[in-house]
C-alpha cells in the first residue's frame, strides 16, 4: 500500500485537470483514487470526494464566473432542489443502508460493494449520453423561453442528481453537464461554468451531512492537503478549457467517462 501512495498524490492532479477541462469527472476520479491508492473505506471515501470536488469545483467556478461561463439563472433553478437531496441523503439514507444488503450463500453484497457498483452505472449511462446525443446551442438562457415543463424536468434532474450525489459521492457533474446541454440548451463551455458552480454548492453542503455524524472521523490534514495538489491541476486545467473545441471537449469527455465506468464494473463485479 504505501508504494502506490505517491502515485496517488500524482493522480489527485488528474482530478482538478478534469474539472478544470470539463466541469466534471473530479469525483470519478477522487473515488477510486481514495480507495484504490490510499485504502480509505469506500463510504468515507464517498464523503471526502464531496469536499474535495466541492472545493476544486468552487475554484473553478470563481474563474468561470470571471469569464461570464455561469448562467446564474439556470442554476438557481438546478441548485437548490440538489443540495436538499444530497444533504438529505448523506445525513439520513447513507447511514440507515445496512453493511450486508444481499447475502446468499458465498455471495455477498455490501454496501461498500453497492455503492461502487452504482456509481459505474451511473457513469455508464452519463458517457453513453454524451456520446450520442447531438444538441442545439443556444448561447443565452435569457433568450430561451423557460415553461413548466422545461422546469420541472430541471428540478427533477436535479433532485435524481443530488441523491445520487450523496450515495456515491460524485459531484455529479457526469450527469449535470449532459443535463444543461439537452435540458437548457446550454453551450458546452457555458455548461462546464454553471456545472462547477453547482458542483461547489451541493458538494460542500452535502459534506456537512457527514461532519455532523459523530460516527465519522475525518482525516483533516490528509483531506485539505490531497485537495490542495488537486487545484494543482486545476490551475493547468482552467487555461486550456477555452481553447478545446467544444464537439472534441464533449466526446474526449464521454470516453474518459466510459472507460472509468467499465474498468470499475469489472473489478467489482469479478470480487461478487
Amino acid at each position: 500500500m504505501e508504494g502506490i501512495v505517491p502515485i496517488g498524490y500524482i493522480a489527485a492532479v488528474f482530478i482538478g485537470l478534469v474539472v478544470g477541462l470539463t466541469g466534471a469527472g473530479g469525483s470519478i476520479l477522487a473515488l477510486p483514487i481514495l480507495t484504490y491508492f490510499f485504502g480509505v473505506p469506500v463510504e468515507l471515501a464517498t464523503g471526502y470526494s464531496l469536499f474535495i470536488v466541492g472545493w476544486v469545483a468552487a475554484v473553478g467556478a470563481l474563474r468561470n464566473g470571471q469569464k461570464g461561463n455561469i448562467d446564474y439563472k439556470i442554476a438557481m433553478v438546478f441548485a437548490p432542489p440538489t443540495i436538499a437531496a444530497v444533504y438529505f441523503t448523506r445525513k439520513v439514507i447513507v447511514p440507515a443502508i445496512p453493511e450486508t444488503i444481499i447475502q446468499f450463500q458465498e455471495v455477498v453484497l455490501s454496501k461498500d460493494l453497492a455503492i461502487m457498483l452504482l456509481f459505474a452505472v451511473v457513469m455508464l449511462f452519463a458517457a453513453i449520453s454524451m456520446l450520442r446525443k447531438k444538441t442545439q446551442r443556444i448561447t443565452d438562457s435569457d433568450d430561451f423561453e423557460w415553461d413548466v415543463s422545461r422546469v420541472l424536468k430541471v428540478v427533477t434532474e436535479a433532485i435524481i442528481v443530488g441523491i445520487l450525489t450523496g450515495l456515491v459521492g460524485a459531484g455529479g457533474g457526469f450527469i449535470i453537464v449532459p443535463a444543461l446541454v439537452l435540458l437548457a440548451k446550454l453551450p458546452i463551455h457555458r455548461a462546464v461554468g454553471t456545472s462547477m458552480f453547482i458542483i461547489a454548492s451541493k458538494s460542500l453542503i452535502g459534506f456537512l451531512g457527514d461532519v455532523s455524524n459523530p460516527n465519522i472521523e475525518i482525516d483533516w490534514i490528509f483531506l485539505i492537503g490531497f485537495t490542495f495538489i488537486a487545484m494543482l491541476g486545476l490551475a493547468v486545467g482552467l487555461p486550456f478549457s477555452a481553447k478545446v473545441p467544444a464537439p472534441k471537449l464533449k466526446k474526449g469527455f464521454g470516453v474518459f467517462v466510459l472507460i472509468m465506468a467499465v474498468f470499475i464494473l469489472i473489478d467489482k463485479i469479478s470480487s461478487l
